[in-house]
């Protein structure tokens, strides 16, 4: 239960991709950035954008925790999602448990929306390689981070379970509290 738990946790905070395509699995999944962005933002947005979502990729499906811990293992990272460790390595930790019950989960985005210094992913998240682009299946998750001066330094999320099995897991656990940022 606290590994499904820690997954729905870590399904709130989570994104997209700029990883080079020739070094992807083909099990892997790569987001489209380039179909993904806007033409009305503006550079510093697009960068913004950018940045995150190298870190989605390289966190929830490259599954690459080394690489995120190399490039943004910084103590400004604030996580809101109660449910999750505070600061990147304490996501990371959770996450490399997480993998080892779940290697096949991925997270899709959908839309991309930027408004200055916050990212918004829209995103359809899986545990399972078979339930990819099956929208009855899954977690759909709104994530928001707030970067300063081109680092992620805080990350807000909501859920909404898809099917039976994770609308009921969500009504039982309810999850346990691992940091004290509060949700706003």
């Amino acid at each position: 239960m606290l590994k499904i738990t820690a997954f729905l946790s870590f399904l709130l905070i989570a994104s997209v991709t700029l990883a080079d395509s020739s070094s992807q699995n083909s099990e892997t999944l790569v987001i489209d950035f380039k179909s993904l962005q806007k033409e009305n933002w503006s550079n510093e947005e697009h960068q913004n954008a950018k940045l995150v979502a190298d870190f989605v990729q390289n966190l929830m499906n490259n599954h690459d925790f080394d690489y995120v811990l190399e490039n943004y293992n910084d103590s400004a990272y604030v996580q809101h999602n109660r449910n999750l460790p505070d600061k990147v390595q304490g996501l990371v930790g959770f996450l490399k448990d997480f993998v080892e019950d779940y290697p096949d989960y991925t997270y899709d985005v959908k839309h991309i929306y930027v408004d200055g210094n916050y990212v918004i992913f829209h995103s359809h998240a899986t545990l399972e390689k078979e339930d990819r682009g099956n929208d009855q299946k899954g977690m759909n998750i709104i994530d928001t981070w707030r970067l300063d001066q081109g680092r992620i330094v805080e990350h807000w999320d909501s859920i909404q379970a898809l099917d039976s099995f994770m609308r009921l897991y969500a009504l039982m656990v309810g999850g346990n509290i691992e940091n004290a940022n509060g949700v706003f």
